[in-house]
Formats: structure tokens, C-alpha cells, sequence
């Protein structure tokens, strides 16, 4: 694609404006005037959205919705299903983790294969994987099938949410991208919201089945409005020809490596304690196995499965490392937070859920809100200091949370993290993506939203190891409950039944004081993280977002006439 040019003919005195890794004099499409405000003629200005890209954008955020729906109901309703398949406590806690594991494992796979068969089938194979495992899992008579079902699923749900936000790439110039990346935020924000209240809701007053049989609607409605309007180029070779140039050797090495990886990372604690060998043994191996990858990666593979090229830019291994940290401190809130509302407060799994909404109702309005004013302005550094500053002080913030904390505080203390979080959603994306050449693009938003993933994955385990020793030391120090302190230390989600089913009086509370404090040493070590963030964004490169729109797998014009794509295409 050629577009008409322009220089920089010189830096801003306020904010310097760096080049792209692949920023020439004859790609770049920004000057001294556009960088300052968006007054100038830019690629965004001749993006003009029609009705057919406006459904497609919805039909993404349908399935992005449905993802998110599917992967955060199950939690309420695991002690319901262990007690109907009479299964057990570690049964269950794998067919609640199996979705989250295979989601985040094969979004890089999944990425580099629309790299080479295409955007939309690649989506259709993932929605088939999607619906394929929720039949599954439906139908299921035992924690096996489940677990197998709830795995497939994950491997839809992964290709679902990576590639909804590649192909925002490929269709929206990168000044605009904020505003678009914001609704697949949104969508994933609500879903994540009203999961556990529509898990909870068929639990306890229908079956447990429908929290899988209620994708299917949702896969039905998205793969139709996929089909008819996400309207994709791609080169069409061979069956074969595709084949080849999948990285075989890198694409094992690495599912190996990371699922090797998160499996210890999950059990941890859990079935197994962190110094027992079959955590530790295969956390090594898989290290060494990164290593591998990583040099393959870098030397070997022809067409590698990811692009090390994408990490080689400051500013880009910054935003990368900061949204591996996004992703610990929001699932260490989204998991840890309701359980402070059940344990602490006797709520129910509904109400918890209901009580997360200070937290959870304002990611998506700040993160609309802020990808509307990365595109007017054309700015994005602002929005990630703002976001980490608020994260921060919002983590901060939660360390004051205590066993008589009031309603009134507790909903005020949860805003800001809620607004900070929110905020680097499409702030870090419109950043990595500012800093990535346009060869680059899609490569480095399928790894964004890999870390992001990975990151959720390892903010559960940190949580939990957090948990774990700061409980057994407090319960140590209560003469009441030392010689339960073993027991009641192991896993701060089994330990909510027994507290609601203790009689009041000295014991429960010092438990429940215990429970608070051990809860508040994973938000200092959160807030932490986000303080070492803040900081790294200090480092992050200011790019000229006014870049036209490159791109082999774009929107197909329907209002070109046959003999246009006729000249299009020939030679």
C-alpha cells in the first residue's frame, strides 16, 4: 500500500516525538503540526467507518463478550457442580483453571497461524472450538469430561480474544484504534462483571449445565454476523504451501514450555506445596525450555511464530513488561476481592459478585473514555502515567480494607483502582502497537495479549502464595487457632465455607481478622508492582500515532466495482 508523505521536519519542545522502528521520510505520515494537534490532514481523518465495519466491530465484540461470560462463571458455581458430580475440591479447581490455561497458551499459536490461513477462518475455527467444548462440558456426567470440554473451550476462548484485537489492527489507522480496542475492552469488562452473577444465578435456581448451554447463542448470533460482514483480504496459495511455513519445532516448544510452565503455577500451593519437586522440577525444565524457544525464535525458524524484532524496541519491552504486570494486579483484585466479600462479610457468590461493581463498572467507561481522547489528541503517554499513577494509589488504597470496614468505604476505596486499571486497557495497546513497525503490528498484539493473560495466570499463584504464609503466620500468633493453622492457610478459597459455617464468638473473629490481614499483604505487594510500573512508564518513547494504515488482511470495499478488484488483482 502507498500513501502520500510527509517529513518531521523537527521534535516538539513540550514532548519529543521518536520515530517507529520502521519510520522513514517516506512512511511516515505525521508532521510538527499534526503531532500537536489533530488539525492536520492524517490517515484517521480519511477513515470513514461504514455500516458494514460497524457490524463487524460488533460482531467481535459479541464473541469477545461471550469469552469473557464463559470464563469467569464457572467460579461460583464449582461447589454446586462438586456436590451434584460428587466430585472433589481438586476436580473441581481444574475444571475452573483448565479454560484460563489453554486460553492463554494458544493466543500466540492461534496468531501466528491467521499470519498464515487467514484472519476470519481462523476466528471461525476458534468459535467451532468454543462451541465444541461447551456442548462438552454441557452434557458432561463427571469432572473428566469437563475437564476436557472446559480445555477445548479455552482454546476457542484464546483464539477469540486474540484475534478480535488483531484484526482491529488491520482495519483501524493506529491514531483511531483507541476508540475501537475500547469496546472489545468493554465487552470483556461486562463479561467479567456478569459471569459470576448469571453462574451463580443457574446454580442455584436452574442447573449448572447452563453456563455452558447460554454460549450458544451468543456463538450462534457471532458467527453469523462473522460470516456476513467481516469481509477480510488474504493471498490465497496452496493447502500445503500453508503448511510449510508453519514453524512446527517453535510452535511445540513453546505450548510445551508455557503450559509446563503455568501447570506448577497452578497447582501451587494447591494440590502441591511450592517446595515439592513436582512443582519445582517442572518449573526448571520449562525455563530451559523457553530458552530453547527463544533461540530458535532468533536464529532458526524461517517464519518464526514470534517475532523477536517486537521486543527489541525500548519502549515496547517496557509497555510489554508493564502489561504483564497489568494482568497480575487485575485477576489478583478480580479473584481475591470477592473473596474478602464472602468470607469477611458472609455474602453470597452473587452478592460478592454485585459488590465488585466499584471495581469492575468502571473499567469500561474510563477505558472508552480514554481511547477517545488517545485519538483526538494523538497522544498516549499521558494516559499511561495517569493509569499507572491510579493503580497505584487506588492498590494503596485497598491495604486500608479491614474486617469493619463500612459499605460506604469500601465502594469508595474500589473506584480508583477500577479507573486505573480501566485506563491502561487502551492506552498500553495504542502503545505497543506506536512503538511496533507496521510489519510488526499483529505480531505484537497477539504477544500483548498473551502477557496480559500470562500475567493473570501467575497474579493467582502470587496471590495465593501471599495468602498462605501471611495466614499461617497470623493464625501462629492466636493461641485459638494455631494448631489449625496448617489446614487453614492452604487455599484462601476453601477456607470462605468454613468461616460462614463457625459460630460467632472470639475464634471467628480473630479468623476473620486474619483473613483481612492476609488479603492486605497482596495488595501491598500489588500496589507494589504497579509503583515499579509507574516507574518504567517514566522510560516509554513518544510516537507519532498519524501513521497510515498498512495492512495485507484489511476490510474489503464493497463499493469498489468488479473492474477495480479485477485490476487489483492481475498482474
Amino acid at each position: 500500500m502507498s500513501a502520500s508523505t510527509s517529513v518531521i521536519e523537527n521534535k516538539l519542545e513540550t514532548e519529543s516525538i521518536s520515530s517507529p522502528p520502521d519510520a522513514t521520510q517516506e512512511n511516515i505520515k505525521v508532521n510538527d503540526a499534526a503531532s500537536e494537534n489533530s488539525s492536520t490532514p492524517s490517515a484517521s481523518a480519511e477513515f470513514n467507518p461504514g455500516w458494514r465495519f460497524v457490524v463487524a466491530i460488533i460482531s467481535l465484540s459479541t464473541i469477545t463478550l461471550m469469552a469473557a461470560l464463559d470464563a469467569t462463571s464457572i467460579s461460583v458455581a464449582l461447589p454446586k457442580m462438586a456436590s451434584v458430580l460428587k466430585g472433589t475440591a481438586i476436580e473441581a479447581f481444574w475444571a475452573g483453571t483448565s479454560f484460563l490455561l489453554t486460553s492463554t497458551v494458544f493466543q500466540p499459536v492461534m496468531g501466528s497461524f491467521s499470519h498464515i490461513f487467514g484472519r476470519k477462518p481462523l476466528i471461525l475455527i476458534s468459535l467451532v472450538f468454543f462451541v465444541v467444548g461447551a456442548i462438552v462440558a454441557a452434557v458432561a456426567n463427571n469432572f473428566t469430561t469437563i475437564l476436557i470440554g472446559r480445555s477445548v473451550q479455552g482454546t476457542g476462548g484464546g483464539g477469540i480474544i486474540c484475534l478480535s484485537e488483531i484484526v482491529i489492527t488491520d482495519l483501524v489507522p493506529l491514531r483511531e484504534r483507541g476508540k475501537w480496542f475500547s469496546f472489545l475492552s468493554a465487552m470483556w469488562a461486562v463479561g467479567t462483571v456478569a459471569g459470576p452473577l448469571l453462574g451463580g444465578g443457574f446454580a442455584q435456581n436452574v442447573t449448572w449445565r447452563w453456563i455452558f448451554w447460554i454460549n450458544l447463542p451468543f456463538a450462534g448470533v457471532g458467527t453469523v454476523l462473522v460470516i456476513l460482514f467481516l469481509h477480510l483480504n488474504h493471498h490465497t496459495t496452496s493447502f500445503m504451501s500453508k503448511l510449510r511455513r508453519i514453524d512446527w519445532v517453535g510452535m511445540i516448544l513453546f505450548i510445551a514450555s508455557t503450559t509446563g510452565f503455568l501447570i506448577p503455577i497452578t497447582w501451587g500451593g494447591v494440590q502441591y506445596p511450592w517446595d515439592s519437586w513436582r512443582t519445582l522440577v517442572p518449573l526448571i525444565l520449562c525455563a530451559l525450555g523457553f530458552v530453547a524457544f527463544i533461540v530458535h525464535q532468533e536464529y532458526i525458524a524461517s517464519e518464526p511464530l514470534i517475532r523477536t524484532s517486537i521486543f527489541k524496541n525500548r519502549s515496547a519491552a517496557v509497555t510489554f513488561f508493564q502489561d504483564f504486570v497489568h494482568g497480575i494486579i487485575l485477576w489478583s483484585v478480580l479473584y481475591y476481592m470477592p473473596l474478602y466479600y464472602e468470607a469477611v462479610k458472609g455474602f453470597s457468590p452473587i452478592l460478592a459478585g454485585v459488590a465488585m461493581f466499584p471495581q469492575t463498572f468502571t473499567v469500561a467507561p474510563a477505558a472508552m473514555v480514554v481511547g477517545a481522547c488517545i485519538a483526538i489528541s494523538g497522544r498516549y503517554r499521558w494516559a499511561v502515567w495517569s493509569g499507572w499513577l491510579l493503580t497505584t494509589f487506588g492498590m494503596g488504597l485497598l491495604i486500608y480494607i479491614k474486617v469493619e470496614t463500612t459499605t460506604v468505604a469500601w465502594i469508595f476505596l474500589n473506584l480508583v483502582p477500577g479507573l486505573g486499571t480501566g485506563i491502561l486497557f487502551p492506552s498500553m495497546a495504542i502503545t505497543v502497537q506506536a512503538c511496533s513497525s507496521n510489519e510488526d503490528q499483529a505480531y505484537a498484539v497477539s504477544m500483548f495479549s498473551f502477557l496480559r493473560a500470562f500475567g493473570q495466570t501467575v497474579g493467582v499463584a502470587i496471590g495465593g502464595t501471599i495468602f498462605q504464609n501471611q495466614m499461617k503466620k497470623n493464625l501462629l500468633s492466636y493461641p485459638l487457632l494455631a494448631d489449625k493453622a496448617a489446614e487453614y492457610s492452604k487455599d484462601a478459597s476453601g477456607l470462605v465455607q468454613i468461616i460462614k459455617s463457625m459460630p460467632n464468638g472470639e475464634m471467628k473473629h480473630q479468623l476473620l481478622v486474619s483473613y483481612t490481614d492476609s488479603l492486605r499483604y497482596i495488595w501491598i505487594v500489588m500496589c507494589a508492582f504497579a509503583a515499579v510500573a509507574l516507574i518504567s512508564s517514566l522510560f516509554l518513547q513518544a510516537f507519532p500515532l498519524d501513521r497510515a494504515l498498512e495492512t495485507e488482511q484489511g476490510f474489503k470495499n464493497k463499493s469498489k466495482t468488479k473492474d477495480e478488484e479485477k485490476n487489483e488483482t492481475s498482474p
